[in-house]
């Protein structure tokens, strides 16, 4: 036909023929397959495409009638330059490029970049304000309200003391009994403890954490304080001496003849570790009020013991006491009796005789004794600005505690009022093998020191040099003042004067004693000898050296030095109504010793007080400072040795105005 196309050959070969349909379905239903038609042509099972059979023509092909067409090939991609399909694996066929190769995300590529970013700018953010930061106190830094944040530690450190000290320094009143007393926070050696305080503060190179915490917020650090344990000790032992009324025990003594009856009474003692304790803490917490606690004190001895006594010292003097030795015989009166007697507390509680025989001797012994007999001993004595030995010398006596035992069961018991003594061998108590040959021959040390006349002090101050005058130190020993004196008690022939104790002027027995120790103390200074133990004065008064004052106080407060030469050292003392002077001889070791002193310096100015309370002294006032006192030993012209720097801290002793007891 003219006008007829080409026909084409239908893809399915089933195309063309027609196939049975069922009465259900009208798609064509296949019940077989031609001749030489496998059902491989229609490929895997499931699916829905037959795919022709290829390979040579099937019976049929193409010069067949039955041929089928060749199944087209599948769509290539166009070639790119410069890209070779890879070779077919071995016995497969090649495998298909992909079409194109898909563009990556745009928020893929973007995302590095920003964590880079953030990165830089989280680092830019610490690094910055930690470099500024560094080398200083973190920033935010307050120390009780005081803002240290920024500054260097030096800075920090001038800061907290001219603003923190003075809030710091709140006065502890402490109530004893019906007493009330103020502690100023240099009675107890309050201080502020700088280093450590800010020792607590971040000050290097800050965490990223502590650079967070110097933006947004703030560092509270609370101060650090510490209380000189010594200083308080002492300021709580001058309180006690004050408030302290010890227990006392019963006595009798005489007024002429007549006994006079001392009946025991209760006393009260504050506790002195409590206290250090409590006000220590008091201190620490910002200051306040404090309970101190007073404990009882009970004597031993009873009114019915003190009683019993005063019958059996009316017994005691109503005739004299008889001594014989041989054919020799002397009287004791009635009133020496008396004036040498006094009944005592005993260990059982009961009163006892305690007679002073020694004392009696010494008037009545020459009448039994010849004075060239009775024994001496060595000592030296200065003629002409020269020391001069006196030589011991055993003599004949009586024994001064046999009368005295004697003499005691006869006013305790009754009986015969008629002693006899016996004469015996008195060995001296210093024998001159002692004293001799220790190299005494020149003056090695000396200090006067000079006060107000007609004070009752003064009468302590004089005490204690007539007893020390004479006593020799040898060689290698160690001189405690208090050790030689003892207890200063009004039997001894010490009174009531004031003492400063812990910062307090109080009376107590022996009052002035710290100024003959000074004396005692620089002439050993200046005498080039070894200094064991002394404590510096509180405060410091003109009339002592600076720096060089020492204080002393029954037994806890003491003055103590060695000979450390190779002689003995003899003490002499001498007095006067404005002055004591001690001097100390031996040989010389060194040409020359000095005091090189320091500028005085830290400067502290006193307070100004009032007082009402009973037995009130007054105090001028004198500014506190601080003094470096270094001894220098010269021989041969040339500085031999230097002791180590001595310093000494003065307080500031308050202006005390007394107003008198209120109504």
């Amino acid at each position: 036909m003219r006008n007829a196309g080409p026909i084409e050959s239908p893809t399915d070969p089933f195309a063309s023929v027609p196939l049975p349909t069922s009465g259900v379905s009208k798609k064509p239903r296949i019940e077989g397959l031609p001749p030489g038609v496998s059902r491989d042509i229609f490929g895997p099972p499931g699916r829905q495409e037959a795919r022709p059979a290829q390979g040579p023509s099937a019976p049929g092909g193409p010069s067949g009638k039955n041929a089928l067409p060749p199944v087209a090939p599948p769509a290539q991609p166009w070639p790119m330059a410069g890209k070779e399909s890879p070779p077919p694996a071995f016995g497969g066929s090649p495998e298909r490029p992909p079409a194109y190769e898909p563009e990556p995300p745009k928020r893929g590529r973007l995302l590095p970049g920003v964590i880079t970013v953030v990165l830089m700018l989280a680092a830019l953010a610490y690094v910055v304000p930690a470099v500024l930061m560094s080398g200083s106190v973190l920033r935010g830094t307050h120390v009780a309200g005081v803002d240290i944040g920024g500054l260097t530690v030096t800075q920090a450190a001038d800061k907290l003391r001219s603003e923190l000290a003075t809030k710091l320094s709140k006065p502890v009143v402490a109530e004893i009994g019906d007493n009330r007393e103020t502690i100023q926070a240099d009675e107890a050696g309050l201080e502020l403890d700088v280093v450590g305080t800010i020792g607590q503060a971040p000050s290097g190179f800050p965490s990223p954490q502590e650079v967070w915490r110097g933006l947004t917020g703030t560092t509270e650090l609370q101060p650090k304080i510490s209380v000189d344990a010594s200083q308080l000790i002492r300021t709580v032992d001058g309180m006690a001496e004050a408030a302290d009324k010890r227990a006392r025990e019963g006595r009798v003594t005489f007024t002429g003849l007549v006994p006079k009856a001392h009946l025991p009474q209760d006393g009260v003692l504050l506790d002195r570790d409590d206290a250090v304790k409590r006000i220590s803490d008091a201190f620490l917490n910002g200051g306040g009020t404090v309970v101190l606690t007073l404990r009882p004190a009970k004597p031993v001895t009873t009114p019915e013991s003190v009683e019993t006594a005063v019958e059996k010292a009316k017994a005691a003097v109503a005739a004299p006491l008889t001594l014989t030795l041989g054919d020799k015989q002397t009287q004791i009166p009635p009133a020496t009796i008396a004036a040498n007697l006094t009944y005592v507390a005993g260990g059982d509680g009961a009163l006892v005789p305690e007679f002073n025989a020694k004392a009696v001797l010494a008037a009545a012994e020459s009448s039994l004794v010849d004075a060239a007999q009775q024994p001496r001993d060595a000592t030296y004595q200065i003629v002409d600005g020269k020391p001069v030995l006196v030589p011991a010398r055993v003599g004949r006596g009586i024994n001064d505690k046999l009368l005295a035992r004697d003499a005691e069961k006869v006013f305790d018991q009754g009986g015969a009022r008629t002693i006899p003594v016996r004469l015996g061998t008195v060995a001296p108590a210093v024998q001159t093998s002692e004293i001799q040959g220790l190299g005494i021959r020149e003056v090695v040390g000396q200090f006067t020191s000079t006060f107000d006349c007609c004070q009752p002090r003064v009468k302590n101050i004089q005490r204690m040099a007539q007893e020390l005058d004479g006593h020799i130190v040898k060689r290698g020993d160690t001189f405690s003042l208090n050790d030689f004196l003892g207890e200063r008690t009004i039997e001894d022939g010490y009174v009531e004067a004031g003492q400063v104790v812990g910062g307090r002027t109080v009376n107590v027995v022996g009052g002035g004693q710290s100024q003959f120790a000074t004396a005692l103390y620089n002439a050993a200074f200046f005498g080039g000898f070894e200094d064991i133990e002394h404590q510096a004065m509180d405060y410091f008064a003109e009339r002592y050296p600076a720096g060089r004052s020492v204080a002393l106080l029954y037994p806890d407060v003491d003055l103590k030095w060695r000979n450390d030469s190779d002689q003995g050292v003899l003490i002499k003392t001498a007095s006067t109504e404005t002055s004591v002077t001690v001097t100390l001889w031996s040989t010389k070791r060194f040409d020359k010793v000095e005091a090189v002193e320091s500028e005085r310096r830290d400067f502290t100015p006193f307070r100004r007080e009032t007082s009402s309370a009973p037995g009130c002294l007054p105090t001028t006032g004198q500014q506190g400072f601080t003094i470096d006192v270094t001894r220098v030993f010269h021989k041969d012209g040339k500085v031999a040795k230097k002791d180590k720097k001595l310093t000494t801290k003065y307080r500031p002793q308050p202006q005390i105005a007394c107003t008198g007891v209120p109504r």
